[in-house]
């Protein structure tokens, strides 16, 4: 077996992971909650307005103010949103899988041996052992 074939092996072990399998449930709940899809459309439009008021010839600070503050106010619901807690949670923990294999990978590429070679969480400071940022 070569390399790829390994990798295509491994990325079937990561779907197989429950990690992976609950980041696809909680991105299903996500997609399925009406109300939750409802909050990041209003975001978007919030957005939107507040991107058009601060590029304005004519700006005003008080619409600004608002404009900002409405967006936040509809970011605290989507963030408080339990499916959204969930699907946070999920994808931070896969995320952090992801890093781990990214790092052991990274590990061996620089000639570490890869039965004893040590995940870090945290940063060492040394960007040559780093598995990226999480």
């Amino acid at each position: 077996m070569d390399v790829i074939e390994m990798a295509r092996e491994l990325g079937k072990a990561i779907q197989q992971d429950g990690r992976y399998k609950d980041y696809m449930r909680a991105k299903e709940a996500n997609d399925n909650n009406q109300e939750l899809q409802e909050l990041i459309g209003e975001f978007n439009l919030k957005r939107m307005n507040l991107n058009k008021e601060m590029s304005s010839s004519e700006k005003n600070e008080e619409r600004l103010k608002a404009a900002d503050e409405e967006l936040k106010a509809v970011y605290a619901k989507i963030m408080g949103n339990d499916d959204m807690i969930m699907f946070n949670t999920a994808q931070n923990e896969l995320e952090q899988l992801i890093s781990d294999v990214n790092q052991i990978i990274t590990m061996c590429a620089n000639g570490e041996d890869p039965d004893t070679c040590e995940i870090q969480h945290g940063c060492s400071g040394s960007c040559s052992t780093c598995g990226g940022c999480h």
